[in-house]
């Protein structure tokens, strides 16, 4: 897709059939226009964040999925937000409460944006297990905007509470013989 840029989004879900949730956003990510998944790592079962303030919740499903797209970064962010609200997410400001889906712009090619509704890389991407080693499964050299190898910050997370469950139909060939984390 010639003028495309390499965009990195984080998916998960813990309701309503999380990994059902995960599928269906992957396949509209492939129908945006402008756009189109170029891969999917595995599926990754996960402990959801328990901390003072955070309701009891199910664990979440993860992927990350990597999207050659023309769509700015701003655009992209309204455009994840529309898949998200089709697919019933709930905004009931409860931060790191459950949801029937999450989707998070990690990374817009080697771009840094700090805009008002959007900061990238997302501000939480190092510190997060179920995002950085699907992020790596996908691409073992990624370089961060800014930031380096992320290689260099898995070394720090554990991965311990990650389990694989399976990929994506249609995209279960983007992690075929990767070693799990």
């Amino acid at each position: 897709m010639a003028g495309a840029v390499t965009a990195y989004i984080g998916l998960g879900s813990n309701l309503d059939d999380p990994r059902a949730q995960v599928e269906q956003a992957v396949a509209r990510l492939d129908r945006l226009g402008g756009s189109r998944v170029a891969a999917v790592s595995a599926l990754y079962r996960n402990p959801a964040l328990q901390a003072p303030g955070v309701p009891e919740q199910p664990a979440f499903i993860n992927a990350v999925a990597q999207l050659r797209t023309r769509l700015a970064p701003l655009a992209l962010l309204d455009a994840l937000l529309g898949i998200e609200a089709a697919q019933q997410r709930r905004r009931d400001g409860v931060r790191w409460g459950p949801r029937t889906l999450d989707l998070d712009l990690l990374l817009y090619g080697r771009r840094q944006v700090a805009e008002p509704r959007l900061q990238v890389p997302h501000p939480e991407l190092t510190r997060r297990p179920f995002v950085v080693f699907p992020l790596l499964e996908l691409s073992p050299r990624l370089e961060l905007p800014g930031g380096g190898p992320l290689s260099g910050y898995a070394a720090g997370l554990d991965a311990g509470a990650l389990e694989r469950v399976g990929t994506v139909p249609g995209f279960d060939g983007a992690a075929a013989g990767l070693p799990a984390p």
